[in-house]
């Protein structure tokens, strides 16, 4: 019976086993350096990402304000006036600079929310006319009153951007009805309008002409073809001042809707709306622009869902209602805005009043 001998190369086999790995390493050392190359440069990458991506968003915090940043308020210069429109219904000036801190809202360079912009000028217009109590807007109104201002960048870029809008001038005249010259008591109340006003205005027909002058003397027409030579849009607080009290008036007066009257308007009220209701996101408007039910929102109220001081002036004068609509005007830009025509207009719209040119079918009126 032999018994079995201790195995003395166990130990030998065991040195061999792990000298092969660091003999694999070192014979092939150029994959070690690769594999640590690697790694190195994967960590510095990782630490740049997050660096950068800091960076961003810190400048983007800056660059960018609040929806809801107060406004800063803001000087502006004047132009000069256009002589021979100084009548006591009628005028046309520069508006005053010292007024303009209450309607031209400016933010600082550091909050820059501007975009891009279609339009160089636009023309707020919120007309006055004879009603009737009980009477819609089925009624041949005729219009009384004219007012418009002009709004006009100040900080235009060479790529269209822009957020500051300011009131340039205004012009404001009464007009002389020709189919019932009697006002209302219920108009002249509602108004503010009396009858020696529109007694002693001109009619329609001089009224726009001479308001054709005030666009030719800001260069916005041809003088001699009336043709639009810039980009300018109507604005108006719903739709209806000039897609129906000035198509009605152009009937009445027998006058052809102008060239630079023609095309469509922007609805500031529609745009107000829509922004409440899209809690204030620019870019989110666009989606409830097209819904119907959308609460319609008065000039006292767009003011205040804006955050802007309340209404300044009298209700339903027409140049004070046109002067707030500005202010609304330069809120909306401010906040980053596009603003563009949203309410298309028909020359040839006709109500069951209306017979031959002129003519208004009193037996169809009921009130």
């Amino acid at each position: 019976m032999h018994l079995a001998s201790p195995n003395h190369d166990v130990p030998s086999s065991f040195m061999t086993f792990l000298q092969s790995p660091i003999q694999l390493l070192t014979t092939n050392w150029v994959l070690l350096a690769l594999l640590l190359a690697a790694f190195f440069i994967c960590s510095v990458t990782v630490v740049i990402c997050s660096v950068t991506v800091f960076l961003r968003r810190r400048k983007q915090s800056q660059e960018y304000p609040p929806l809801l940043a107060p406004p800063v308020e803001s000087s502006s210069s004047h132009q000069a006036s256009l002589n021979g429109l100084y009548t006591t219904s009628m005028y046309h000036r520069p508006y005053p600079q010292q007024a303009q801190g209450d309607l031209i809202v400016k933010i600082s360079h550091k909050q820059d929310a501007r975009v891009k912009q279609p339009y160089d000028a636009f023309l707020v217009l919120d007309v006055e006319a004879t009603c009737q109590e009980g009477a819609g807007f089925e009624w041949p109104n005729e219009i009384i009153e004219w007012p418009v201002c002009l709004m006009r960048w100040k900080d235009k870029s060479s790529q269209g951007k822009a957020c500051q809008l300011e009131i340039v001038d205004e012009f404001r005249s009464f007009v002389k009805p020709t189919w019932r010259p009697q006002l209302s008591q219920f108009c002249t109340d509602l108004t503010g309008i009396t009858q020696a006003q529109v007694n002693s205005a001109p009619n329609f027909q001089k009224v726009l002409k001479k308001f054709a002058r005030f666009l030719a003397y800001h260069g916005l027409i041809d003088p001699k073809s009336g043709r639009p030579i810039q980009r300018f849009c109507w604005c108006s607080d719903g739709p209806f001042d000039v897609r129906d009290f000035v198509v009605k008036q152009c009937f009445i007066s027998k006058a052809p809707m102008p060239p630079w009257l023609k095309g469509d308007v922007l609805d500031v009220r529609r745009v107000v709306s829509v922004w409440a209701v899209a809690s204030g996101n620019p870019e989110t408007m666009a989606k409830f622009a097209a819904r119907s039910h959308i609460r319609s929102l008065n000039i006292p109220q767009q003011l205040q869902a804006l955050g802007l001081p309340a209404f300044q002036g009298r209700l339903h004068s027409g140049i004070d209602d046109t002067r707030n609509i500005a202010r609304v005007m330069t809120e909306l830009a401010r906040r980053g805005v596009r603003l563009e025509p949203n309410t298309s207009v028909n020359p040839n719209r006709r109500w069951n009043w209306m017979g031959r040119p002129g003519e208004v079918l009193e037996y169809t009126l009921v009130f």
